[in-house]
């Protein structure tokens, strides 16, 4: 019977030990998603833009919350892009695509990501390849951030598309 409450209480210091290192996980890397729009009238073989404003889960980065000077060398670690509406649309109509962010104002805007040759059967989500060469940091720290999409069409869309932007920021404790 000792061996069980003992066994109970070290599971219980482990995990109660692991959320805090959890948690500093998690407040490392944090999402900013967007939805853009392709409108139906979008032609083929012309590049166009779509522009939306990125929502992040964890808005504790922001210059108004409480880790803004806590946090550097905050770079973009993932990409993805997928269907909202309609769920099924094929993004292998997309050619090419790249992701740019900034501030809400457009300025400091950057390469994210990017996507070349995007296969014409690939489905209704792909991952995206990183440019993860330039710091984030002070477009993360604003209310809120500006995200463009440059397309390339490969096949005409017969109604509004929509489609939802995920990117993971990654960011480093600062040094004191």
């Amino acid at each position: 019977m000792m061996k069980k409450h003992t066994f109970f209480l070290f599971a219980a210091i482990f995990l109660l030990g692991s959320c805090g290192m959890l948690q500093s996980i998690m407040k490392s890397t944090f999402p900013y998603t967007a939805n853009l729009v392709i409108p139906a009238s979008s032609s083929v073989d012309q590049p166009h833009t779509a522009i939306s404003t990125a929502n992040s889960f964890d808005q504790d980065f922001t210059k108004d919350g409480n880790n803004a000077n806590r946090i550097s060398e905050v770079r973009i670690i993932s990409a993805k892009l997928q269907s909202k509406d309609p769920s099924d649309y094929n993004i292998g109509n997309i050619a090419a695509l790249r992701i740019y962010m900034a501030k809400a104002d457009g300025s400091d805007e950057v390469l994210v990501a990017i996507r070349k040759d995007i296969t014409a059967n690939v489905g209704n989500s792909v991952v995206l390849d990183i440019d993860n060469s330039h710091f984030l940091d002070e477009i993360v720290r604003e209310p809120s951030a500006r995200i463009r999409m440059v397309y390339l069409l490969r096949k005409a869309v017969s109604t509004d598309v929509e489609l939802k932007v995920s990117l993971s920021i990654g960011a480093e404790p600062r040094e004191r």
